[in-house]
């Protein structure tokens, strides 16, 4: 689904998007613009995750002289995964949308503890 936050067009990779969500991108695309801070909350399973990439990466096209890399932050690595998994739901719809004209792709790394990093099990022992 692609649609217009202000003057921002926001691509999300699901059928649907529930008004809470809007008035969550809404809410934080007015903080960016302002170049100031935002407290959002959402209840769980609200798709607070895809809707905050979906608005910050749109408007990081839009605004690349002003806003830098995005770093999302996460208490366990489970979650890391899941904020990794819709990244990638993201970046495959924009795959749909915009075929060979897309812009640029984004790049997601997920980065763990020092102790998780290391695959070589003598090494990680020490």
């Amino acid at each position: 689904m692609r649609f217009m936050v202000e003057d921002i067009e926001v691509q999300f990779p699901y059928e649907r998007i529930y008004p809470e969500q809007y008035a969550y991108m809404l809410e934080l695309k007015r903080s960016l613009d302002a170049k100031g801070h935002s407290m959002l909350e959402m209840p769980t399973g609200t798709g607070k995750t895809i809707t905050l990439l979906s608005l910050i990466t749109s408007y990081q096209r839009v605004h690349r002289e002003t806003i830098g890399k995005l770093v999302y932050c996460t208490r366990t690595i489970p979650e890391m995964e899941k904020v990794l998994e819709e990244l990638q739901a993201l970046e495959a719809y924009r795959d749909e949308c915009f075929g060979a004209e897309r812009p640029e792709r984004l790049l997601g790394v997920g980065l763990t503890s020092r102790r998780n990093l290391c695959v070589h099990e003598r090494v990680s022992m020490q």
